[in-house]
């Protein structure tokens, strides 16, 4: 069931209706009935990896929690406290190897044999991979982790962990929540609150609205020009390549957006998961504002236990790198995706070893690094390193990518920029120039966040009457310039692919 169906429109608002009537002790089952009722909405038959998934990791906690109380001495403790969490890992991951790396395994195997000349008959596995595997399966294991570390008690309601684990706004596509931060709050529900369902419904429509109007607008050019990379050359590739980092984003912010508001609604916080990453000042910070909790996953459950910084310069940059490579993995099982990962984890190590002469250089020409001026081309900087790494990302697969660059290599045609050929690429000149400006509102907005100033706060703060017409107009924008005509068709979020 997809955010942006008519299916989802009918099924959250009885959810929500349905949570505030029961009583709060029975509230937690029915969230996990709804949940689960979402999740199949996909495909029932993957309800059972869900369910192993949480079925392991909640034993795990339990067995935990009977070691660290047991009468053994701390050794031994420590011994079978590392190995439940070591065949936790072993599970889950075996499971989403499977499902999502199989193929990829194979084929890197095949290759191996193949430059000692000897050939492997292993035929493909059709696996149709699961959506939110890869979400589901780090939020469960960081509930593992965390009980180990007794960062979180352990959860003995098996129905309540099982919410923690499938709770239906963030399953999918995030963010990826904590145990110490959802499990709790799903222990003790919420009184309705008529203010922060106003500020959770400001949210869903900001969601909507990056989804619906930016990403599914611009998505048109970019699939058209990347599709066809022999017709389509030059600067074509490198707008299509500009508009696909706007395009990730609100897709994937858009569902974020949506996921927090929906939560926000039943009075449960979840994690903000993006912070105008396009006005970062460098490709590390980009990473303290993009993806947030996936980004705080690999730092603390693999940077952190891998030393972090804390075992010289050459392991600290050699972790960067290992977890930026299963980064890339995490998202795709094909070469374009780590080739995407490392060059964000080289970009970060080569900036911090040229941060000296930077600083010479910037000092020699006598530049003011506070200056609005500066800022800007630090935006501008890092918004092409980034973009540059999209390119792997947008292509999928390595060959894909080589005919893009080659593409974009071949022809010298700025003239597209200005004499009408973009508007033959799918979207006519109205529509073009509507998705411009919808990310020059965005930018605009993100800006005024990266300030603190909320303006879903200023929008709540004001009479009743603003406060309608504001939801009435921002509902009726939404359905004219997001929801196309009566061939309109719910496209999934690019992010349920990982």
């Amino acid at each position: 069931m997809l955010f942006n169906s008519r299916q989802f429109i009918i099924f959250f608002p009885i959810v929500a209706v349905v949570y505030y009537v029961v009583p709060k002790k029975i509230r937690y089952l029915w969230l996990l009935v709804a949940s689960y009722y979402f999740y199949m909405g996909w495909n029932p038959k993957y309800a059972v990896l869900l369910l192993f998934t949480t079925t392991v990791t909640y034993l795990s906690g339990l067995l935990l929690d009977y070691v660290t109380n047991s009468g053994m001495n701390d050794k031994r403790k420590e011994k079978y406290r590392k190995l439940t969490v070591a065949i936790s890992f072993v599970c889950n991951l075996g499971v989403l190897f499977l499902f999502k790396y199989l193929n990829f395994a194979v084929g890197i195997l095949g290759k191996v044999f193949s430059f000692f000349h000897v050939s492997l008959n292993i035929p493909a596995f059709d696996i149709l991979l699961p959506v939110g595997i890869s979400f589901f399966t780090f939020q469960a294991l960081s509930y593992t982790v965390d009980v180990y570390r007794g960062e979180i008690y352990t959860e003995k309601n098996f129905f309540r962990y099982a919410l923690y684990v499938s709770f239906f706004p963030q399953l999918v596509a995030g963010p990826i929540e904590r145990s110490k931060n959802l499990l709790k709050q799903l222990a003790v529900p919420k009184d309705f609150c008529f203010d922060r369902a106003k500020e959770g419904f400001l949210l869903m429509l900001w969601g909507y609205f990056l989804k619906l109007v930016i990403a599914d607008r611009i998505a048109i050019v970019i699939d058209t020009i990347y599709g066809d990379p022999s017709e389509y050359g030059g600067y074509y590739v490198i707008v299509a390549t500009v508009l696909f980092a706007f395009r990730i984003y609100c897709d994937f912010a858009g569902y974020s957006t949506i996921a927090v508001g929906t939560a926000e609604i039943m009075g449960i916080c979840l994690m903000e998961n993006f912070n105008a990453p396009y006005l970062s000042l460098n490709v590390a910070d980009f990473w303290r504002h993009w993806h947030i909790s996936l980004t705080s996953w690999f730092r603390d459950y693999v940077y952190i236990p891998l030393g972090g910084n804390k075992k010289g310069r050459f392991r600290k940059y050699l972790n960067c790198l290992i977890v930026f490579l299963l980064s890339g993995l995490w998202h795709g099982a094909t070469f374009a995706f780590v080739i995407w990962g490392g060059l964000n984890g080289i970009y970060q190590i080569v900036g911090e070893l040229l941060l000296p002469v930077r600083r010479r250089i910037v000092g020699c020409l006598r530049l003011d690094e506070s200056s609005f001026g500066f800022k800007v081309y630090k935006v501008v900087l890092t918004f092409i390193l980034v973009d540059i790494t999209w390119l792997f990302f947008r292509a999928g697969s390595l060959q894909a990518a080589i005919a893009s660059i080659k593409a974009l290599m071949s022809t010298h045609n700025p003239w597209i920029l200005f004499d009408g050929s973009l508007y033959k690429c799918g979207l006519d000149q109205k529509n073009f120039l509507l998705a411009i400006i919808c990310i020059i509102v965005l930018l605009i907005a993100d800006g005024f966040k990266l300030k603190g100033h909320k303006i879903r706060t200023f929008i709540c703060n004001q009479d009743w009457l603003f406060q309608v017409l504001f939801f009435a107009l921002a509902v009726c924008f939404i359905i004219i310039f997001g929801v196309w005509g009566s061939a309109y068709d719910a496209k999934e979020f690019i992010y349920f692919q990982f």
